[in-house]
This record gives structure tokens, C-alpha cells and sequence, in this order.
């Protein structure tokens, strides 16, 4: 999806690149990030990331190929970071409802933090997610979560404090599209519906909100409204 603006051009690299290649290679990612979650694929153009970075276009060719390979690697990015957040709330150490609630929590908060990350997804879907099929990492990148909620559901389980019949991938689905809609679909619904939902106290009653939507899902029907034990803070 080149075009003739994106050819690469026989320029000297800015001066620093060379000190810390990677430190420049994430300087790439995330100038290209931005652009391309503002402009889409098709309109971003790597002549404005170059300028806006701390290296030339030539290197941004060298490191990344072409424009298209810059931006699957930036989706790769997009995906890895969130992954690692997750990885850093060490839900394995939690009781499984307490566990669940800052899973939700961060995923709530990343998503309204980083709308380039919600844009980016967009972007892909409206490609049929062409680039993240050629992107093999992206699978084992997000194994994980799914990984991470399967624990959590088999204790929640255990302690038959979870209903049965569910799968991990289902809540991932139901986490995510709660989230996912809240930074979507912001523009569209504020215009229709005013933007109190989008004020601080409007974003901290939906997240929690959110978490007891999915809280209240899991739970066997019998403990909703009980205090339960030491997570009696989890009155639904």
C-alpha cells in the first residue's frame, strides 16, 4: 500500500541515531502510532513521521522495510504494551474476585488512556485485519490474557464462588467490549447524547459500573447482594 510519497530517499540520517539504535526504533513507533491512528494507513505518509522523529526517512526503511511493515509493527506495539500491563498486575497472588476487578479496572483505564490503541484496532478491522494475519507474534502476544483469565476462573471455581458454563475467551469478549466501546464510540455518542458520560465522574461511574456488570456475570446467582468472606468489599 506504498504510494510514490512513501519511496525511500537517499538522505543522511539525523545526527544521534546511531548511539541508541532502539531508543530510536521506539522513537518510530511511537510517532508512527499517532499518525497512523489519526490518518489511517492510506493516509499517513512516512515523509511527516520522519519529520516529526530523531532519525530520516532512509532509516525508517531500513529499520521497518516499508510503510507497511512501520505499521504492523506499530500494531504489534499497540498489542504488546497492553499485554504487558496486564502482565504487571500480578492477578496470580489475588483472590480470584479481586483479581478479575483490576483486570477489568486496567483494561477499563488502559483503553480510555490510549485512544490511538482503540483507533488502531479500528483501523485494522476496516482492513479485514490484513497486517495482523502476517503478523505471527500477535497471536503468543495475546495467548496470555486469555491464559491469565482461565486461572482466574478455575479458582473462582473452585471456591464456588463462579457460575459454570463459562470460558475465559468469553470474558475477555465481554471485558473488552465494554471498554472498547467507552473510547470507540465517544464522538458519536457525546454529539447524540451529551458528554457527561465522558467527565471524570461520568468515566469513573461507568468503569465501576463495568466492573460490576462483569463481576455480577460471573458470580453464582445465590452470592449477589451476600458479603463474601474476605472479599466482602465485593458486595454486588
Amino acid at each position: 500500500m506504498s504510494d510514490a510519497d512513501d519511496e525511500p530517499l537517499l538522505e543522511e540520517p539525523k545526527t544521534g541515531w546511531k548511539q541508541n539504535p532502539e531508543a530510536v526504533r521506539m522513537d518510530i513507533i511511537k510517532v508512527a502510532t499517532a499518525e497512523f491512528a489519526l490518518n489511517g494507513l492510506s493516509g499517513a505518509r512516512v515523509n511527516e513521521i520522519a519529520a516529526k522523529t530523531k532519525t530520516s526517512k532512509r532509516m525508517i526503511y531500513y529499520y521497518f522495510g516499508d510503510k507497511d511493515g512501520l505499521y504492523q509493527q506499530v500494531l504489534i506495539e499497540a498489542y504488546r504494551e497492553v499485554r504487558e500491563g496486564e502482565q504487571q498486575l500480578d492477578l496470580e497472588h489475588l483472590e480470584p474476585l479481586p483479581a478479575l476487578k483490576r483486570l477489568v479496572e486496567f483494561t477499563f483505564e488502559h483503553h480510555r488512556r490510549n485512544p490511538d490503541f482503540i483507533r488502531l484496532v479500528m483501523i485494522e478491522n476496516i482492513h479485514h485485519g490484513e497486517y495482523l494475519k502476517q503478523a505471527s507474534l500477535i497471536k503468543s502476544l495475546n495467548q496470555p490474557v486469555i491464559e491469565r483469565l482461565e486461572r482466574i476462573y478455575a479458582r473462582g471455581l473452585e471456591q464456588k464462588l463462579f457460575r459454570e458454563g463459562l470460558t475465559a475467551l468469553e470474558l475477555h469478549w465481554q471485558i473488552s467490549a465494554l471498554s472498547f466501546f467507552n473510547v470507540s464510540n465517544q464522538t458519536t455518542f457525546s454529539l447524540s447524547f451529551g458528554k457527561s458520560l465522558f467527565t471524570k465522574a461520568g468515566q469513573a461511574a461507568l468503569k465501576q459500573q463495568v466492573v460490576n456488570m462483569v463481576l455480577r456475570f460471573v458470580l453464582r446467582p445465590e452470592l449477589i447482594g451476600q458479603e463474601l468472606g474476605s472479599n466482602d468489599h465485593f458486595v454486588l
